[in-house]
């Protein structure tokens, strides 16, 4: 994990919580302080210096997450490095569009950008006030929400969702309960939460039912 701030930090200690050892490097002593302790190995460095990089074998690691956000420079020669290393996998923090596209040009193939990110999932959870939002591809969604009285006490199977409405419903959760696999005998109850999957138009217009209940 190259870069310890807000976003690096919380994604290192979530690899950790699922048993994945982490080497974490920063220039900034308060973020490597910060975390010292917390992820397998954390290291004030440079991760611009391609020594640095190799004093730490980097070099022979599969997966790097350049997670660099207030200097782009930095980022961009960071991940010149991992590349000219061959890392196999590498996945970048992009802040700005410019940014971004400098990566892929690079040849980075997961380019994340998380402020955006998360903005264009918080305006449609204001919008919609659906439960949770998140895009997997090119207009197609995953929302959470309560079930719409259109489809309370009815299966799946006779609900004819993809015809009607142009979604699917994937899980239903009931009460405390966890997750299940929808199937098309599958009777909703006014309490479920249902996962749909969609177009983003069809998947937004389907939980909009639900504010009707």
């Amino acid at each position: 994990m190259i870069g310890l701030g807000r976003f690096g930090s919380a994604l290192a200690l979530e690899l950790m919580a699922d048993g994945v050892e982490v080497l974490g490097v920063d220039v900034n002593s308060d973020n490597v302080q910060a975390l010292d302790g917390h992820i397998t190995y954390v290291v004030r460095a440079d991760a611009t210096k391609e020594d640095v990089l190799r004093s730490l074998s980097v070099h022979e690691f599969s997966r790097v997450v350049v997670a660099i956000g207030s200097d782009i420079q930095s980022s961009i020669l960071a991940t010149s490095l991992l590349i000219k290393f061959g890392v196999e996998q590498i996945w970048a923090k992009a802040v700005s569009s410019q940014h971004g596209e400098i990566l892929r040009q690079l040849g980075v193939r997961h380019v994340v950008f998380p402020e955006s990110d998360m903005g264009r999932r918080v305006a449609h959870l204001v919008r919609f006030s659906m439960e949770d939002f998140i895009e997997v591809g090119d207009d197609f969604v995953l929302v959470k929400d309560r079930v719409p009285a259109v489809a309370v006490g009815k299966s799946l199977d006779e609900l004819h969702l993809r015809r009607r409405f142009g979604v699917y419903i994937t899980a239903v959760k009931r009460c405390d309960e966890p997750w299940q696999i929808a199937f098309p005998d599958t009777v909703l109850k006014p309490d479920d939460y249902v996962l749909v999957a969609g177009r983003k138009r069809e998947a937004e217009a389907f939980t909009q039912l639900a504010r009707e209940n």
